[in-house]
């Protein structure tokens, strides 16, 4: 009963909307976003830098490490234990220890409109991920990732392109240069019939 009843309340758009909503303004205030947009969520437990701007409609999964001067674009989705980090130790001065050496001015890192970087990917401070871009779980991304590209692996590599077809990319790119718009969250995997969760 209770879980049919949870499944009814789930169906109700605006409930859902309004209680995102009084979660994420509680959120924005404990962790002191003040740069994200309304339509931002993110899940609790993560170390996020107060500078850490949020376009609308981006997510930001559970235990995630996000330095400073970092960027997500909309519609962007960064999923759990993601790390954005890096370039904060200077290792160039000849007799002074790494620890004593101080830090070098951190460049922004900028995760365009669309990307998915996955589980436990991690990127270095200072690059800039295009629009479209997928990061495969596990990847570490050290350098600028072009739009559209598939990149996987330790240090991650170009493995594919999001779209092979060019008036595939053109029609995708047409509607991101729109005002972004709500559509329809992809529920959590437990909520897929035949799933162990769902039984």
């Amino acid at each position: 009963m209770m879980r049919w009843l949870k499944n009814r309340l789930r169906n109700i758009l605006w409930i859902r909307d309004v209680s995102r909503g009084i979660v994420m303004m509680y959120t924005r205030w404990r962790y002191g976003l003040r740069n994200v947009h309304p339509t931002f969520y993110m899940v609790d437990a993560n170390i996020i830098s107060p500078d850490f701007v949020a376009h609308a409609y981006s997510f930001v999964g559970r235990n995630c490490l996000i330095g400073p001067k970092v960027e997500l674009g909309q519609y962007a989705m960064i999923a759990s234990n993601v790390a954005i980090v890096g370039s904060d130790h200077r290792f160039d001065q000849p007799g002074v220890p790494m620890i004593f050496s101080g830090r070098p001015e951190l460049r922004p890192t900028v995760i365009e409109t669309d990307v998915w970087v996955g589980h436990g990917a991690t990127i270095m401070a200072g690059v800039r991920i295009g629009r479209g871009a997928i990061i495969a779980a596990g990847a570490v991304v050290t350098k600028d990732v072009p739009p559209y590209e598939i990149f996987a692996g330790v240090p991650a590599r170009k493995i594919g392109e999001r779209f092979t077809d060019a008036a595939d990319r053109a029609k995708h790119d047409a509607m991101l240069a729109q005002p972004p718009q709500r559509g329809e969250y992809a529920g959590p995997l437990g909520d897929i019939p035949g799933s162990k969760a769902s039984s």
